[in-house]
């Protein structure tokens, strides 16, 4: 069914079928303590769960059986670090002893079954190991993102309430290095709910200090439980039974947390594997993300562990660690087939290096393709990094909802036509339509909102954590018996999707999804500002950069350009460098609808130097062409 011999027509046809046959042939590739007789029930939770009867574990899907299957001395990891100088190869035996031994010490800190973890770590090898001991254990993890400041970990912690937290004492950037346990230290000290135990890995960089009482110091706990032979053997779960809880960013202050399961996750990324990125057990897999973004969750961690693959652990930079030939490094040293990064990185490099000098550097002659995915690839940039490689470099998308690709160019299966701008088809398993505000199918080429036929995939989002109303209401409800994605599109006479944006306050920094109704909070904090928007505006290099508009408050003495500093300031301060927020302007007044709608997709076209109509409905149009100029005076949008 999945063959390459079908066609990508006939696999995706065959999907949206007959989804539980196709399922049930792809659930082979995972090892059951009980293999489902049923794929899917439609009754069971909000929209059906799938593979309602089986039981399996992930640890061991991704460690265990390849030790026992022959690949035991197998690399399961390297881990590459230019920030530290320091490079690591972990085996499969290895992984599982390093693992076993730690969902131990968990165990000992009562850390079991439908349990929350918390994981606030950088991209180093114990951050992997955290993630599987929690899955052996039937723990639920939940990693956030070590640039995120206290207060967004803090919302973390109070809303998945860990029994245990897994930090570092720092993460290390090329210029500087974060103390991440005073970030702890103020989140713990933030939420109302508290951690019976925090493990902390010191790295010499900067030791940090311990809590007397909760603090364990990880190395020293971890050895221990080694010299004492104490393990955890894998825990059989439910496949509907949670494997993680991923925070996303939400249009309210409230973080969304997406629930992954287990068997239904499993499948689709061994599934994706083979299929979509053309990779075959053994061979070597570079996804350039972090384990803080659902990317990482995925084709860091757990599909290229369950597929047998050896995976790059890359503690580094696109460039800068210590050039633009840094992932052309690591692809020929370590073998890489396959690399998986965002276009930000590839705009990155192309920028440094323009003429790919760097290229000719290394013996690239086993790479095979490049991924891209986090945000729309620029076709310049694809064109260009096709010629530079002479390698397939190919978009696709999907969503941290989605936890695998939605659209794409299954090479695996059949190498479609490129086209650039398009991230191509949508990938078996999604009955994917664009609609219009009624619910309706557009013509081809015309702009509505993709929405995904339900139900959804396996290794889709079956709800929100402790939140079943949530999840209906944000992406059920618009249109009945779809799931709403909030990203406009269209679609081609061929079926290529091209998705242009979100339909709703969340923009994309650099691949990573960040709210502005998140930072315009942390504006309107401010005591001299009286209201305020922040949009996303064009960004040749991250793609997308936030741009906040303030009004201050009648009678504030103090210099505009002082508020703005201290504005920056803040959501650095509270959002963390991740928001990349380096930009605040004063403004005289917003633009607004008689009825009090600031109009910020009218502010973004303005600042993006597009076309654009003014709206029936505004207040003033003369305030449109104040932003202007306040844009020029910044070199925006002229």
């Amino acid at each position: 069914m999945t063959s390459a011999a079908a066609g990508y027509a006939a696999v995706h046809a065959a999907s949206i079928a007959d989804p539980e046959g196709f399922w049930l042939d792809a659930a082979r590739a995972i090892d059951w303590d009980t293999a489902p007789q049923r794929a899917f029930d439609p009754q069971a939770g909000v929209y059906g769960r799938w593979f309602p009867d089986a039981r399996l574990n992930a640890c061991f899907n991704a460690v265990d059986r390849h030790v026992e299957n022959g690949r035991a001395d197998q690399a399961a990891i390297i881990y590459d670090s230019p920030v530290t100088g320091t490079k690591l190869t972990i085996t499969y035996r290895e992984l599982r002893d390093e693992v076993a031994a730690l969902a131990a010490v968990l165990a000992g800190f009562g850390v079991g079954r439908g349990d929350r973890v918390v994981i606030y770590m950088p991209m180093v090898p114990e951050a992997l190991f955290g993630m599987l001991a929690c899955a052996r254990l039937g723990a639920i993890h939940s990693v956030v993102f070590g640039g995120f400041a206290a207060n967004e970990l803090a919302a973390r912690i109070e809303d998945a309430s860990p029994k245990a937290i897994l930090a570092a004492s720092c993460g290390i950037e090329p210029t500087r290095t974060v103390a991440y346990k005073p970030l702890l230290d103020a989140a713990v000290a933030r939420s109302s709910h508290k951690p019976d135990a925090c493990l902390i890995l010191q790295r010499p960089q900067a030791v940090a200090d311990l809590t007397l009482g909760r603090d364990h110091d990880w190395a020293e706990t971890v050895a221990t439980a080694k010299a004492e032979g104490r393990t955890a053997a894998p825990v059989a779960m439910a496949a509907t039974d949670p494997l993680y809880i991923l925070y996303t960013s939400g249009t309210t202050g409230k973080p969304k947390g997406v629930v992954r399961d287990t068997g239904g996750y499993c499948v689709a990324l061994a599934w994706s594997m083979t299929n979509l990125y053309g990779v075959a057990p053994g061979e070597v897999y570079f996804c350039a993300s972090d384990i803080g973004w659902v990317v990482g969750h995925s084709y860091i961690v757990y599909a290229p562990l369950l597929h047998g693959c050896t995976t790059v652990l890359y503690e580094g930079k696109p460039v800068g660690t210590p050039d633009a030939g840094a992932f052309w490094r690591v692809v020929a040293e370590h073998g890489v087939v396959t690399l998986f990064t965002a276009p930000t990185a590839l705009r990155a490099i192309k920028k440094d290096d323009p003429r790919a000098a760097k290229i000719a550097d290394y013996d690239l002659s086993g790479f095979r393709a490049l991924f891209l995915a986090g945000e729309r690839a620029d076709p310049d940039s694809v064109a260009w990094a096709e010629t530079a490689l002479g390698k397939p470099v190919i978009d696709h998308w999907w969503q941290t909802e989605t936890g695998w690709a939605i659209a794409g160019n299954p090479i695996g299966i059949e190498k479609l036509p490129v086209k650039y701008g398009s991230t191509a088809l949508p990938m078996p398993g999604y009955d994917l339509h664009v609609l219009d505000e009624a619910g309706k199918p557009v013509p081809a080429d015309s702009m509505g909102t993709i929405a995904l036929k339900l139900p959804l995939p396996p290794g889709c989002l079956p709800t929100l954590w402790g939140s079943d109303d949530r999840f209906r209401s944000s992406y059920l409800a618009t249109f009945a018996g779809y799931y709403d994605t909030s990203d406009a599109g269209i679609r081609d006479a061929d079926g290529y999707v091209t998705v242009l944006g979100r339909t709703d306050d969340i923009i994309n920094v650099a691949g990573h999804r960040l709210s502005t109704g998140g930072m315009e909070a942390v504006l309107a904090a401010h005591p001299d500002v009286a209201e305020c928007a922040v949009i996303g505006i064009r960004d040749t290099l991250k793609g997308e950069a936030p741009c906040g508009f303030v009004v201050l408050k009648s009678g504030v003495s103090k210099e505009p350009a002082a508020i703005e500093r201290e504005l920056v300031a803040r959501v650095r301060d509270e959002i963390g460098p991740v928001a990349a927020f380096k930009l605040a302007l004063t403004v005289e007044r917003l633009p607004k609808t008689r009825s009090g709608k600031i109009l910020r997709a009218t502010m973004k076209a303005i600042a993006d130097g597009q076309s654009y109509t003014t709206p029936p409905t505004i207040e003033d149009p003369a305030v449109l062409e104040e932003i202007g100029e306040s844009l020029k005076t910044r070199g925006i949008g002229a």
